[in-house]
């Protein structure tokens, strides 16, 4: 086994699983959290809110990265644009994708990588699957692979 694979922890998780590791790995950031969720649903981005808002006020960066509003339907258009006010307003970053931007991935400290089916920021009942990869050399391979190094700081 070599040094890197040792390193390397995975683990899957699904809809009913994933948040409660989700939140205990967003509540030790001690840097930076991003986050990509082609969806934002009321309902599930005021239940990470509070821990958004824990995270700002320690100094952690955070980021979403989101479908632009446009791109929806009228009525996920709505409520897509207030909750991203409401990050903006607790002091998320937002960046904004056109082009059907559908990736659903999180990465926390560049340490920490989420990545799978479910919509971060709305999921509610469908049935999904999420991995969950401790290792900095899959992080920084995912972060040269979506180029993040040239929006993030």
């Amino acid at each position: 086994m070599s040094p890197s694979q040792a390193l390397f922890s995975s683990r899957l998780y699904d809809e009913t699983t994933f948040y409660q590791q989700f939140r205990q790995d967003l509540l030790h950031a001690a840097r930076e959290v991003v986050i990509e969720s082609p969806f934002i649903a009321k309902e599930r981005a005021k239940t990470l809110y509070p821990i958004f808002e824990q995270l700002v006020n320690r100094g952690v960066r955070v980021y979403v990265v989101t479908r632009h509003p446009r791109e929806h339907s009228e009525t996920m258009e709505e409520q897509s644009e207030a909750e991203i006010r409401r990050f903006e307003v607790l002091g998320v970053q937002v960046f904004l994708c056109t082009g059907n931007h559908h990736r659903k991935l999180a990465i926390i400290d560049r340490q920490i990588l989420w990545e799978g089916s479910l919509n971060i920021l709305s999921q509610a009942k469908s049935r999904e699957i999420m991995r969950r990869i401790d290792s900095k050399e899959t992080v920084s391979e995912m972060f040269r692979f979506l180029k993040l190094e040239r929006y993030l700081e």
